[in-house]
């Protein structure tokens, strides 16, 4: 009978949360998670806590959401844990050395793309911004400098046509869960893999910001379409209608990108979406959200708004 590593693990959004459940399941010995403070969320920003912690608590696990963590209180009760190992996925914030240097055995990451291309905050939604055909997992060792270091484990995944941000980080979330309980298997019997991260193929992955969202209609169609799907469901790639942030999920690249009009205008809908010109085609969205309003297939908001025909901005 295998011999559980004792070990915490940090994490905060939905991505982390399937390597946390693979954790359990396998039966490591589970002595600690760090996850983010509660803070507000969703449409009525009512203060909630993390869905890691969420799942923390429903397995009654010892959970740590500290403001600092520089904060020497924290360190002492972590290094107090004794950890072996330590597993972070979309924590969230960058790891302090006093950190880095607590597991005896390894500091492991679960990172959504292929290292080092995507290295940063939102890995995910740049691979489909820059229309990537594949992206991956890749466990590495942490060290100081962000996503930088060493390559354990590694595996590729397709992007299909039909994916979004969504369904891409479902793929992926699970996808890491089940590659990291390899690498801690892989540990247990003593064959670590160090590979650095090849030189001169680094790409960044920033986090996304309100003005990154705003669509740019003169864009060719493809690299508006990247922009929908890279944002959808969250946080929206957004345009301007009558001065008011209209967002938009379900796009679609049109197949014959001969119709043509002004960057922005509204074509008409083909097939229940609603197909927009961009700089060279068009695309089609199957669902709007105005602001403060709620999310609605295309017939139903227009049922209520006059859209076709109009420019978008």
């Amino acid at each position: 009978m295998k011999r559980p590593w004792r070990v915490i693990f940090m994490g905060t959004p939905e991505f982390a949360v399937p390597t946390l459940e693979a954790l359990l399941a396998a039966g490591e010995d589970m002595v600690g998670v760090v996850t983010q403070p509660d803070r507000p969320r969703g449409r009525g920003q009512k203060i909630s806590p993390s869905p890691v912690k969420k799942l923390a608590q429903r397995h009654g696990l010892r959970i740590f959401q500290p403001l600092r963590l520089q904060d020497p209180a924290l360190l002492e009760a972590l290094a107090s844990l004794d950890p072996e190992i330590m597993v972070v996925a979309a924590y969230g914030r960058i790891l302090t050395p006093e950190i880095l240097a607590l597991p005896k055995v390894a500091f492991l990451n679960v990172h959504a793309s292929l290292l080092p291309k995507y290295r940063g905050a939102a890995p995910i939604n740049w691979a489909l911004i820059r229309g990537e055909k594949e992206t991956g997992v890749t466990i590495m060792w942490v060290t100081q400098e962000v996503d930088s270091g060493p390559i354990f484990l590694q595996e590729r995944l397709p992007i299909l046509p039909e994916d979004n941000a969504g369904s891409l980080t479902v793929k992926l979330a699970q996808q890491g869960a089940a590659l990291l309980l390899q690498a801690l298997e892989m540990l247990r019997r003593g064959e670590a893999i160090r590979r650095e991260q090849p030189e001169g193929e680094e790409s960044l992955a920033p986090p996304i910001t309100a003005d990154m969202r705003r669509l740019k209609w003169h864009l060719p169609a493809r690299e508006v379409w990247g922009w929908i799907r890279g944002l959808d469901p969250h946080p929206g790639a957004y345009t301007l209608w009558r001065g008011e942030r209209l967002k938009f999920f379900g796009a679609n690249l049109r197949k014959d990108s001969g119709v043509q009009g002004s960057p922005g205008k509204v074509l008409g809908v083909r097939q229940g979406a609603l197909e927009i010109a961009c700089g060279q085609g068009s695309i089609t969205v199957t669902e709007l959200q105005l602001a403060g309003h709620k999310r609605l297939p295309v017939a139903d908001f227009l049922r209520g708004h006059s859209l076709v025909h109009e420019i978008l901005a």
